[in-house]
């Protein structure tokens, strides 16, 4: 049996504000597409994978999805039943795992489950019993509704394509929430199989929370530092941070020797396992010649959060007799949080000399070594 995951993902995500629909969010790091999506790519009974989007989403799309192997987006309608037809005529596989966007997390065990129900049934759906009291009312707890036998149902769901079709061609309600409604309107047999509170849907702010801590309680902390030094020559100013820093000389450098983006950046790749700066920017390369450093740690920073990395802290320690870093460490770390995309508290920008001491002491120089803390799978 072949089967096609089909992503709905055409939403507006209306509910949690902000005006970007939640399933483009990114959710430490990834966007809660991309991570839906390749949550079904890993599962070796998936034969392809196929998204359906609203009006005026391909480029949100194409975005989220950048390097996955999935079919062109498909294009859906005002209701999700609309936007479900649209994906069910768009596969032609033997079976079919409709799945909600803003579900991200899909163990592949409930997959197994889904697969196998597909031998006697012509669906199956993930159900978890209802734990909680049931009641009518919202302002006043009116009386109590019995849930024995009551279960939430969950996506994905697996059905045979051709009765779902079918099913689809003959619905003429409103909008369903799901198409275990419309399998069971016409009369299709569909299995219950246990779901996973993995499953749960991204609809509120608080949903959003709960699933950032998932994936952070799912990360590992690691460490890492960056050095680098440069030398006095030429004419000032001079970047520091990412800041213009008023001097008599400036640095040498391929590209603009920002000393302290240098070490920031190869302390992230060191964190991330990534190499180091030079292995991303060779100093032999013309395209960094006189390069902004920020470009170095807005990649690193990226590559990171591409990864599904958090990054927690960043600290740097600048080595010079001058200039003078404390009128400028303030801004320092605003302009690295705001390239890093952090808040500036998770920023520190020391410094210290060398009390005359070395080629710093001498003032031949500027040093910088930096630590950054990330957490990452």
């Amino acid at each position: 049996m072949t089967l096609t995951a089909l992503i709905v993902a055409a939403g507006k995500g209306e509910r949690m504000g902000g005006g970007l629909p939640k399933q483009y969010r990114l959710l430490s790091g990834k966007p809660v597409l991309r991570r839906a999506v390749e949550a079904l790519l890993a599962h070796p009974a998936v034969k392809a994978v196929r998204v359906v989007i609203g009006k005026g989403q391909r480029e949100l799309a194409s975005a989220a999805l950048a390097g996955l192997e999935v079919g062109e987006p498909i294009e859906g309608g005002e209701q999700r039943a609309d936007s479900v037809r649209a994906g069910l005529q768009a596969i032609d596989t033997d079976a079919v795992l409709v799945h909600d966007a803003v579900r991200p997390f899909c163990p592949s065990a409930v997959v197994d489950r889904l697969i196998s129900r597909l031998e006697l049934y012509d669906g199956a759906a993930p159900v978890l019993p209802v734990s909680d009291t049931l009641a009518r009312g919202f302002t006043e707890i009116e009386e109590p509704l019995d849930r024995n036998g009551l279960v939430r149902v969950q996506t994905p769901q697996a059905f045979r394509l051709d009765p779902l079709r079918q099913a689809y061609a003959r619905w003429s309600g409103t909008s369903p929430t799901d198409e275990t409604t419309v399998a069971r309107a016409a009369g299709l047999r569909v299995a219950a199989v246990e779901g996973d509170q993995l499953l749960e849907k991204i609809t509120t702010a608080a949903d959003w929370d709960r699933a950032e801590a998932l994936l952070a309680c799912r990360l590992i902390p690691r460490t890492g530092f960056g050095f680098d030094v440069h030398a006095f020559a030429g004419e000032g100013p001079i970047m520091l941070g990412g800041i213009a820093v008023p001097h008599s000389r400036g640095l040498s450098g391929h590209s603009d020797a920002d000393v302290v983006l240098h070490a920031i950046t190869d302390a992230l790749l060191g964190a991330a396992a990534l190499g180091d700066i030079g292995q991303h920017f060779s100093p032999s390369d013309p395209r960094w010649k006189g390069a902004s450093s920020d470009r170095f740690l807005a990649y690193a920073t990226e590559s990171i959060r591409a990864a599904g990395g958090l990054i927690d802290h960043i600290d740097c320690t600048i080595i010079c007799e001058s200039p003078k870093i404390g009128p400028v460490r303030e801004a320092m770390r605003l302009k690295i949080a705001e390239i890093a995309q952090l808040d500036p508290s998770q920023v520190s920008i020391k410094a210290t000399t060398t009390e005359g001491l070395g080629f710093t002491g001498r003032r031949e120089g500027i040093a910088a070594q930096a630590i950054a803390t990330i957490r990452l799978a």
